[in-house]
């Protein structure tokens, strides 16, 4: 017998007949021996009317009346379920955020839990009640008691938050699907159940639109061991586990803020391949990495800056015993491109990076990596960005100095080379993000530090940036190097990203911005494709078979990004969901 969490969203208590259902399994629940608390959203498009109802008012709310009218759709929920659980002769208590106590950032709209104490929902669990909890809200503090909002997918966050804090024994999430699909089911029909997954592979899934399970839940799990399902309210399906680590005693303070980054990474093992002036066409890609899949050759960093006319930068990495291999299979591939296409071999190279799930959403932490590099005189000569890794690769002659000045800058261990991961399925899921514009900046100089001052700046906006690419392609201004820098963004940043860039690229004397709204970004996941050669491959294949080119391209240990035009986002996602058989699991 334990305790047990559960979460319902919005769509399982939108009517009296769904409410009632959640009640039934509640109290199923309960019989089989178990405590149960119950943290539910508001119900059905509540929000959204709440929403709707503010912005009729006034077209820009003040965020804390906002937090003060959103909060009351839970508390609407809780009160209802409760009532249902009464009904059954279940005793039960509603209780909203304040009432328990959480703790929340001063942050309206979008804060994060610092702390939940416990001592209510333990001593209504002594008194044999269920305790129905309302998610997606908490107070800023225990002198003030003002009233704060979670964010999108706050409900989620909460029952990860509260599981964690009880140390209860599982936090099952309901939700209108079956669990953890490998694609959106609306895109792609042919999309299946998964009945597995990693924190990792759910942080990246997450955050690039799977919207059943919110990042900053997946990271409360991940960083305190929480075992998690994900299930459909209306049947009895076992759903998706989420494979958490060994459970870890949560603070008493800084709940989602305590653990932005749990270390640093080195692979001093790299090279890099720089392929410049490449023809700009579809399958391109694709005959590359495609040839280098065919004889054995594992890459690692995979990055396409933006275009040049009709040509692309593509630069990437090999482990250094193969650069000799890759370089002879590359050479023999550029007399079919045209004379001017270009190779470079940089062998002394190394990758390090920081990892962990507390990056998420947190747009100061890659730009406080870029700076203290800066600082320390270190150039970044590529860039890598994930949800749980950021890397940057550099000379090997500074290698053991980038670790130090990052592990020092952090207050975070080196960390062990990450183990193998053979025998894992190297895709576990694809996405699709058509909700992302592109920015590039043209003539960065090409020093330390410059890149920080750009993302500094948007940090300082609160602007979280997604991929970041920086440009093989060296262009002299002034007897000085600079290159060009493109990021990704949500569409809706747009206009704070462009008025938070105005200092800093007069004061970087950089050249032009550009903004591109009509990309989409579709993306492969799974932590099997590490150390796995032609994944890549096969996906540049897929789009390229389809004649769909590819604007830009960023990867990482367990995930490869694609930029690709938006009006066929939707046909992109569809045949990379083929490609790897997804469909057929």
């Amino acid at each position: 017998m334990g305790l047990i969490v559960q979460k319902y969203g919005g769509t399982s208590v939108a009517t009296v007949e769904r409410i009632q259902a959640v009640a039934q399994r509640i109290v199923a629940t309960v019989e089989q021996g178990h405590g149960v608390v119950v943290v539910v959203s508001a119900m059905g498009r509540t929000t959204d009317e709440l929403l709707g109802l503010a912005k009729a008012v006034t077209p820009d709310p003040p965020a804390r009346e906002l937090d003060m009218l959103l909060a009351t759709g839970e508390q609407v929920s809780i009160a209802v379920v409760a009532l249902a659980l009464c009904a059954l002769g279940q005793p039960a208590i509603s209780l909203t955020g304040t009432q328990i106590g959480v703790i929340t950032e001063a942050d309206h709209g979008r804060a994060r839990i610092l702390h939940i104490p416990t001592d209510r929902i333990l001593q209504e669990l002594e008194l044999g009640k269920v305790v129905v909890v309302a998610g997606f809200q908490g107070i800023s503090s225990s002198r003030t008691l003002e009233i704060t909002t979670l964010g999108r997918g706050g409900s989620d966050t909460s029952a990860v938050a509260v599981a964690a804090a009880l140390g209860a024994d599982a936090c099952e999430i309901y939700t209108d699907v079956p669990g953890i699909l490998t694609t959106d089911p609306r895109v792609v029909p042919e999309a299946q159940v998964l009945t597995q997954v990693t924190c990792e592979e759910m942080l990246e899934l997450a955050s690039l639109g799977a919207k059943v399970l919110h990042p900053r839940a997946v990271e409360i799990a991940r960083n305190f061991g929480v075992p998690v399902v994900v299930r459909s309210s209306w049947t009895a399906e076992p759903g998706t586990r989420l494979l958490t680590p060994q459970r870890r005693t949560v603070p008493n303070r800084d709940l989602e803020v305590s653990r932005l980054v749990d270390g640093v990474e080195l692979d001093d093992q790299q090279a890099k391949l720089a392929l410049c002036n490449v023809p700009d066409r579809p399958g391109m890609a694709a005959e590359l990495f495609g040839a280098l899949a065919q004889a054995g050759v594992n890459v690692d960093l995979i990055i396409q800056s933006i275009q040049a006319g009709a040509t692309n930068d593509i630069a990437f990495t090999v482990q250094r015993t193969a650069v000799e291999k890759t370089e002879r299979l590359v050479r023999d591939l550029i007399p079919a491109w045209g004379e001017a296409v270009t190779c470079a071999v940089s062998s002394d190279m190394a990758k390090v990076s920081i990892v962990g799930a507390g990056m998420v959403g947190r747009p100061g932490v890659a730009a406080t990596m870029f700076s203290a590099l800066g600082e320390a005189g270190i150039n970044i000569d590529l860039i890598s960005t994930s949800e749980i890794k950021v890397s940057c690769l550099v000379d090997l002659t500074q290698a053991t100095q980038a670790v130090r000045v990052l592990s020092s800058s952090f207050k975070v261990p080196v960390l062990p080379t990450p183990p193998e991961t053979g025998g894992m399925m190297p895709v576990r899921g694809a996405a699709l993000d058509d909700q992302q514009a592109r920015l590039a900046i043209q003539r960065v100089p090409d020093r330390p530090g410059a890149a920080a001052g750009l993302f500094l700046a948007l940090a300082q906006a609160r602007v979280s940036v997604d991929m970041i690419i920086q440009s093989e392609r060296v262009t002299w201004v002034q007897e000085r190097p600079t290159r060009d820098i493109a990021f990704t963004i949500h569409q809706d940043d747009v206009e704070l990203a462009r008025h938070a860039l105005d200092t800093a690229l007069a004061k970087l004397a950089c050249g032009t911005l550009t903004i591109d709204r009509e990309i989409a970004k579709v993306s492969v996941v799974g932590s099997g494709m590490v150390r796995q050669a032609g994944v890549a491959a096969r996906m540049f294949a897929s789009l390229g078979q389809a004649g769909i080119n590819i604007y830009m391209i960023a990867t990482s240990e367990i995930k490869i990004s694609c930029l690709v035009p938006r009006m066929v986002g939707k046909q992109a996602l569809k045949r990379i969901h083929q490609g790897f058989a997804l469909d057929q699991l």
